[in-house]
């Protein structure tokens, strides 16, 4: 089945895991899904990922979602820039998430990485996602 929005299925495969309290999630696997995973392994809201290849079957990812005192850490992940509608933002007017408690996730020409790093990097790019 063709995805045409593969961040927008990755975030929905972690929301819903997380609604039922699951360990770990399987994504397929693309370079694209692994770099937000870095940044939101890097950022410690989820344990980690690893590779998966299996004969005859498309690699996934096995996703280590992280839960504090029973809730999920990720309280709301979010798709900003959408097929339809791609938003991109220069360092001067990326903005905080909740006042510095979350993060936005960029693909920038150096790489998708965080607004944090996007900014010491002094790069902007297409903002993929909010996560706090």
């Amino acid at each position: 089945m063709a995805i045409n929005d593969p961040i927008g299925d990755l975030i929905t495969r972690l929301r819903n895991a997380q609604m039922r309290n699951h360990q770990v999630t399987s994504v397929p696997a693309s370079r694209l899904r692994g770099w937000v995973l870095d940044v939101l392994a890097d950022e410690g809201y989820i344990r980690g990922y690893s590779r998966v290849e299996k004969d005859g079957e498309q690699p996934v990812f096995e996703v280590e979602l992280k839960y504090f005192d029973g809730a999920p850490v990720i309280s709301k992940i979010q798709r900003v820039s959408k097929p339809g509608r791609r938003v991109y933002s220069s360092v001067k007017e990326l903005t905080s998430v909740r006042n510095g408690l979350g993060i936005s996730i960029l693909s920038t020409p150096k790489g998708v990485m965080s607004d944090a790093a996007a900014r010491a990097a002094n790069v902007g790019g297409e903002v993929l996602c909010q996560v706090y």
